[in-house]
């Protein structure tokens, strides 16, 4: 069999967007048109969120607006209150917000219409719910209620607060909303793909959700930040280098380095590592950063790798005290945002997306009845 060039889609254009880019070669990410640098920090989440779902970045009415109709629209409804303790029972994170994403939209009042008003509201109402679900299923799963969200803090500062029980530190909500802006969008990734391919079906926003977290939680695709958290974790302080060394000559990956489009270092860890350093310091105990710089430092000599967006998300998300497993479905709740426009975008200017394949298998077999098989 001849080698396929474009295995996995690779370089294959599946669709135009006006959403996100990348320039692989100077490491550089764009939200419709403005560099991810001039945005994380500067620009809020919900900023971040109007502006992929919307196409623009709001005015200051335009953002007291879209914020008040995430506020209404935070609300879950009985079937979801119903089942999620159940459901947190029986399911693991991913899989129950994959359940929970498909409950919502049984009782979405725009979930007949893909018409671009009707997936405006429920682009908006999905991103409001996302953070309730991930945390009313942490909640339902220890036992602990969250406390009510609050109507005048940002979606970064009630995450915060629900997960934790704490009224969060204004620093590291500055720093989690920094996060969310950074992950909320990156391109035809295998998540955002599979929503478009659902979506050019004229299937339903949710239907096509629900496709996005059932990719995003593949552990090629999700899960590295968990599983950079594990790998730090199970290392002793002291034996970083020895133990990447052991993993790469066994011919194992190291989690949190490489990217299929990235040839210089991931804009988004940039951010991230100074991140983990500053809350490494702020906590009084930096060993994980410490760690996780001396780890990158090894890969690279090693391999030539610069680490992805998942690498410091893991420490950063572990410094603001949020549970390792949840570390996905944060993903989740800032790609939302970005996996929503991508279905408006598609249900605007749609075709049926329908790849070609092609055949290796037999040819002209001589079929025989069953019993002389």
């Amino acid at each position: 069999m001849a080698d396929n060039p474009t295995k996995g889609l690779a370089d294959v254009v599946a669709a135009s967007t006006a959403l996100s880019d990348i320039d692989g070669k100077a490491g550089r990410l764009f939200y419709r048109g403005y560099d991810i640098h001039d945005l994380a920090g500067r620009t809020s989440f919900e900023e971040t969120a109007h502006l992929l779902q919307h196409g623009t970045l709001p005015t200051r009415k335009q953002l007291a607006d879209y914020g008040a109709e995430l506020v209404r629209g935070r609300a879950l409804g009985d079937l979801v209150q119903a089942n999620i303790a159940e459901i947190a029972e029986k399911q693991a994170p991913m899989e129950a917000l994959r359940t929970l994403v498909s409950l919502a939209g049984a009782e979405d009042a725009d979930k007949d219409s893909n018409a671009a008003d009707a997936n405006l509201r429920k682009a908006a109402r999905l991103t409001a719910q996302q953070p309730l679900l991930v945390a009313r299923y942490h909640g339902a799963r220890t036992g602990v209620t969250p406390r009510e969200a609050d109507p005048s803090m940002s979606i970064a500062a009630n995450f915060l607060m629900q997960i934790t029980g704490q009224d969060p530190d204004p620093r590291a909500v500055e720093i989690f909303d920094a996060c969310l802006v950074l992950h909320a969008d990156h391109t035809m990734n295998a998540s955002t793909f599979a929503a478009r391919v659902c979506a050019a079906t004229l299937s339903d926003m949710h239907s096509a959700i629900v496709a996005a977290i059932g990719t995003l939680k593949g552990p090629l695709h999700g899960g590295a930040n968990e599983q950079v958290m594990r790998t730090l974790e199970s290392i002793p302080a002291g034996g970083v280098a020895a133990a990447v060394r052991e993993k790469l000559s066994r011919g194992e990956k190291i989690m949190g380095f490489g990217h299929r489009v990235y040839k210089t270092e991931d804009p988004r860890a940039t951010h991230l590592r100074k991140m983990s350093r500053e809350l490494s310091e702020a906590s009084g105990d930096d060993t994980y950063y410490r760690m996780s710089k001396e780890m990158e430092e090894v890969v690279f000599a090693e391999k030539g790798l610069y680490p992805n967006v998942d690498f410091y998300a893991a420490t950063v998300y572990h410094y603001l005290g949020i549970p390792t497993d949840l570390f996905t479905p944060v993903f989740s709740v800032s790609r939302m945002s970005g996996w929503t426009a991508h279905v408006i975008e598609q249900h605007a200017d749609n075709r049926l997306i329908r790849p070609d394949s092609e055949y290796i298998g037999e040819r002209d077999q001589k079929w025989t009845p069953i019993d002389e098989r």
